[in-house]
């Protein structure tokens, strides 16, 4: 897995029987990156741009900024009204791709409805990119190069590797095909995994059978109730990367209480794939600041 970071994190401190605790993975992960940030001539800059006052955004982005700052970035968020223009947002990601002391720019989203997202995120300089949506990141993914990858998917990675279990060979199945997460956790899988990989989403049919092959299985179709856990493998290994509120608490997109005495190993929502999702953000923005300042 010559793009996956190894970190080699002792398995004992983060693996709980079948559980991935993705959260204590995180832990050890950014204590890292705190370590190698350290070394550096200038602090790692990372900036969050917020457009508007969305809940769910604002938790999400006071969560980057806290850890961010824990890993001893300069850690800043740009709170912009959701009446702003699409061309004064524009204006701001320029001003952050010519600021020497910024090596990673992510806007949060969902944005305002007037506005193109495809088109701001396009604006992020691409040697600034902390989220890996950028065209030019995408394609270089695809095209087996060195690239910045999307955080989730690369976070899933990260723990199947730090995990030790060859995966090889397995057959992998994605539900889900977004330009987050889907597309280029199907990419991964079959580049930097070796693995025989299935995507599928809401117009595949017969999926109970391409599930009931599926030796690792990655959710992200953002829907509960669509895998009957009847048709998981025995010894699967279940990655759920969906995040849902509901009157219970935070929940997946997966029955993994159902699953449990099937499958090999999970990860469990909350505490999973989410706090590796903001630690491979750090690791990216780390990543671009040591490029840029030749370290």
């Amino acid at each position: 897995m010559k793009r996956v970071p190894f970190f080699q994190i002792p398995r004992e401190t983060w693996v709980s029987g079948k559980k991935l605790l993705g959260k204590n993975l995180a832990a050890a992960v950014r204590e890292e990156i705190r370590q190698r940030a350290e070394k550096l001539s200038q602090k790692p800059g990372l900036v969050t741009i917020l457009v508007g006052e969305d809940p769910a955004s604002m938790v999400y982005v006071a969560s980057k900024e806290k850890a961010a700052r824990a890993a001893g970035f300069d850690a800043r968020v740009d709170r912009l009204l959701d009446s702003i223009s699409e061309t004064e947002l524009l204006q701001k990601i320029q001003h952050y791709n010519e600021d020497s002391s910024v090596h990673g720019i992510l806007v949060q989203l969902p944005l305002p409805s007037h506005m193109n997202s495809a088109r701001v995120l396009q604006a992020i300089a691409v040697e600034k990119d902390a989220d890996g949506f950028h065209h030019e990141n995408m394609g270089r993914l695809l095209a087996g190069e060195d690239a910045v990858i999307a955080c989730t998917p690369l976070g899933v990675m990260v723990m199947l590797r730090e995990l030790g279990v060859d995966i090889t060979g397995m057959h992998a199945v994605v539900l889900g095909r977004s330009n987050i997460v889907g597309k280029p956790m199907s990419v991964l899988l079959l580049e930097e995994g070796q693995c025989t990989v299935t995507t599928c989403h809401s117009r595949t049919r017969n999926l109970r059978e391409h599930v009931s092959r599926a030796d690792i299985l990655v959710a992200a179709m953002g829907r509960r109730g669509v895998v009957d856990p009847e048709w998981i493998k025995e010894g699967a290994i279940v990655i759920d990367v969906g995040m849902h509120r509901t009157d219970e608490g935070l929940t997946g997109d997966l029955d993994l209480a159902a699953m449990e005495s099937k499958v090999s190993f999970y990860t469990p929502v909350p505490g999973g794939v989410g706090p590796m999702t903001i630690a491979m953000l750090l690791y990216n923005t780390l990543r671009n600041a040591e490029k840029i300042q030749g370290a």
